[in-house]
């Protein structure tokens, strides 16, 4: 009947009626037009203004510039315990200083989430040339602008809010991923570390609901190099980025101890090898990292030959070939403890069936975050009591 009424065949042929193609028609028509007058007034530009022409036909290809990662802040262990969010703000604002259609903002979280390129104004409608973005508290929607940015070319954009206001954003992270649009997502406040604001507050299967997502790229660096790092990968991208950040101190690890931060780039890779082939293989993410150090160390007193594998990339791994996914997770080795403050789906892949996950089976708690760490099992000495029981199995 529906066809009948749009004067269509009714055999099953597919009709466009002559009306719609008309309309449709018209519009091919307008958009030539508007191209051409597009082009009159960039060749008009152009000749006047050679160089920011030149600027603004790079910045729409897509392109960075050639030396844009020269410069980045380097953090040194004697600096101090740094929150991976102030690192990422550093190394925000010395890209921003690169490359200059970098802009994003905030969801009314910018001075937590670290996320104001200092020294520019705000993007508003009197001021066009700003590049700080005042998103306010409608996360869904920043989400939803970030990928209109990104679809419209010549602009990197980003955004920033705690990680377990995520869940708002999600349908539009999603459209990003299906559509591989160039989104810098960085979440801060990223495990029941955040503290006194409580299980409300406390993310513990957003990294989970995150990963589960085809096509995001999901980073949580442990220390403020691997920020660094992070930060070069997600520009580099071909699709959304969800960077996770902390809110706590975390210490700067050694790299002249340890292998560079540059590693984060294979999304996987070996800390400690333990000085033989490994018992044990203790895996980790984010600021989890450094307690799992701790324990390999009080293991190695022990007489067990822990390794500890950094994962601050699940997706950046599984693209590795399966060789060098083998060199850090050898098969051999079965006995597997993994540690992340969220919750422990997914990790099965890792630690297999034999394997044993440290990690959060229930909302989190209100107190100082190092006791709630301390309260949900996420210090040294538990990880060496669940790695010694599981080594007696």
């Amino acid at each position: 009947m529906t066809k009948k009424n749009l004067g269509c065949p009714e055999d099953g042929a597919f009709c466009v009626p002559d009306s719609a193609l008309a309309t449709m028609r018209e519009s091919v028509a307008k958009g030539a037009a508007a191209e051409a007058e597009w082009r009159q007034r960039f060749d008009a530009y152009q000749a006047a203004h050679p160089e920011l022409a030149r600027e603004l036909l790079v910045a729409l290809s897509g392109a960075l510039p050639a030396d844009w990662p020269a410069g980045l802040p380097v953090f040194a262990p004697a600096d101090g315990p740094m929150a991976t969010r102030s690192a990422s703000g550093a190394v925000l604002n010395a890209l921003a200083g690169k490359i200059a259609c970098l802009m994003g903002g905030s969801a009314d979280l910018a001075p937590s989430n670290k996320t104001l390129i200092s020294g520019v104004p705000d993007f508003q409608k009197t001021s066009y040339h700003g590049r700080n973005i005042r998103f306010g508290v409608r996360e869904h929607a920043m989400a939803a602008v970030l990928s209109g940015m990104a679809l419209h070319g010549g602009i990197r954009p980003y955004g920033g809010t705690f990680l377990v206001f995520a869940d708002y954003m999600r349908p539009a992270i999603r459209l990003a991923a299906l559509m591989q649009l160039p989104v810098v997502y960085v979440f801060t406040h990223d495990s029941i570390a955040v503290g006194e604001d409580g299980p409300t507050h406390q993310p513990v299967e957003h990294l989970a609901s995150l990963r589960v997502i085809p096509g995001l790229t999901v980073i949580r660096p442990a220390d403020a190099n691997e920020t660094a790092a992070a930060w070069q990968q997600a520009l580099i991208a071909k699709g959304p980025v969800a960077l996770i950040l902390s809110r706590q101190k975390l210490p700067v690890l050694d790299r002249g101890v340890y292998p560079p931060a540059a590693e984060l780039s294979r999304g996987g890779y070996v800390l400690v090898d333990g000085g033989r082939s490994p018992d044990v293989i203790l895996i980790a993410t984010g600021a989890e990292v450094h307690i799992t150090l701790e324990a390999q160390k009080i293991l190695a007193d022990q007489g067990v030959a822990a390794r500890v594998v950094n994962l601050p990339s699940w997706e950046l791994f599984e693209q590795q070939d399966a060789a060098y996914r083998e060199t850090v997770l050898p098969s051999a080795v079965t006995a597997r403890v993994a540690v992340e403050a969220g919750v422990p789906m997914g990790w099965e892949r890792y630690v297999g069936c034999g394997g044993q996950v440290i990690g959060m089976t229930s909302f989190g708690a209100s107190a100082p975050g190092s006791i709630v760490l301390q309260k949900f099992g996420f210090s040294a000495a538990n990880i060496v009591q669940k790695t010694l029981a599981l080594l007696k199995r």
